[in-house]
């Protein structure tokens, strides 16, 4: 597996994204629903990565996005697994590469927001196996029975 920094150019990239955000405003009302969508993504404190298929051209894996919060905080968004690739290791290949990406970074803290339904169930334990902990509901959320916030304390890399 190959995870790169995506600009979001190519149509598969843009497929799943768009999978995502239907998913999601399927099952969150719209006014709790807090997906970025392709024009936030591109902003300039997101950056947005995708795993492909070692040797085998055009093969989408998934893909994941780290926003800065802050210069000492992150918040991962936009995970989501291609359906043919599910229940691969891509989701949480994608979870590791975003904390020491976070951690590459200087952040102390890594955040994110789920949600609390049994169709979020694979997603809390895979947060909580790689060390996400269950938190206060993070700064800019609207308070909801719907989600759950997580972070992750990081330990500063000496470089």
């Amino acid at each position: 597996m190959r995870i790169e920094v995506d600009d979001l150019a190519r149509p598969q990239v843009q497929s799943l994204l768009t999978d995502h955000f239907v998913a999601l405003q399927n099952n969150v009302p719209v006014e709790l629903c807090r997906v970025l969508d392709l024009k936030t993504l591109r902003l300039p404190s997101v950056t947005v990565f995708t795993a492909w298929q070692d040797g085998v051209d055009g093969v989408l894996l998934g893909c994941g996005a780290l926003k800065e919060i802050d210069p000492t905080r992150g918040e991962i968004k936009s995970m989501r697994t291609a359906p043919e690739h599910l229940r691969k290791g891509v989701a949480t290949n994608i979870a590791l590469h975003l904390v020491r990406e976070a951690q590459r970074r200087g952040y102390s803290r890594v955040s994110l927001e789920t949600g609390r339904s049994s169709v979020y169930e694979g997603a809390r334990r895979l947060y909580t196996s790689i060390g996400f902990e269950e938190c206060d509901i993070l700064e800019g959320y609207v308070p909801n029975p719907r989600s759950i916030f997580m972070d992750m304390e990081l330990q500063r890399r000496k470089e």
